[in-house]
């Protein structure tokens, strides 16, 4: 990864939790809520979600820069949402949460040598090492898919005859 595609990954992630509060910012509890089938997640569901996710970009960089021979944890993100109580969590709290989460992990990454994006760890999902400039490309896009979902939510939501579920 060059300066200047790092540069433009940090940017693109440092905007996301901005972008993402605008978006869901006063929306009304149904609209949080509704999902488009029971399977399917809601705003909420994508905001506790980028909360959490944001925590295991912080864990898996540390673990990249600090530890020898790391091995990445995986996760069942679908798991995660369903069972970590993230429809009973007000929306502004997930937002400032990644938020900060996000200003944390940004302020350490811009704090590091050129040397360190090719640290990494082995991750047994994928059967391969992901480095510390993976992990950034993986923050820059994260925010931006998300608030596409968000935006397509809202729509669906707001339309005439969907039933949203409380």
């Amino acid at each position: 990864m060059t300066e200047t595609e790092l540069k433009e990954h940090l940017e693109a992630a440092e905007k996301s939790p901005r972008e993402i509060a605008a978006a869901v910012s006063r929306l009304p509890p149904e609209v949080l809520r509704f999902q488009p089938a029971p399977e399917k997640w809601s705003i909420l569901h994508i905001l506790g979600h980028l909360a959490d996710v944001e925590i295991l970009y912080g864990y898996r960089m540390r673990q990249m820069l600090a530890d020898v021979k790391p091995v990445i944890a995986p996760i069942d993100q679908n798991a995660w949402a369903k069972n970590l109580n993230y429809l009973q969590s007000p929306a502004p709290e997930l937002v400032a949460f990644y938020s900060l989460a996000r200003h944390h992990n940004l302020r350490l990454l811009q704090s590091l040598k050129p040397s360190d994006l090719a640290k990494s760890a082995f991750h047994p999902e994928t059967q391969k090492e992901v480095s510390v400039a993976d992990l950034v490309g993986m923050m820059s896009g994260h925010g931006a898919s998300h608030l596409k979902q968000i935006e397509n939510l809202k729509a669906a939501a707001q339309m005439p005859g969907s039933q949203p579920k409380i």
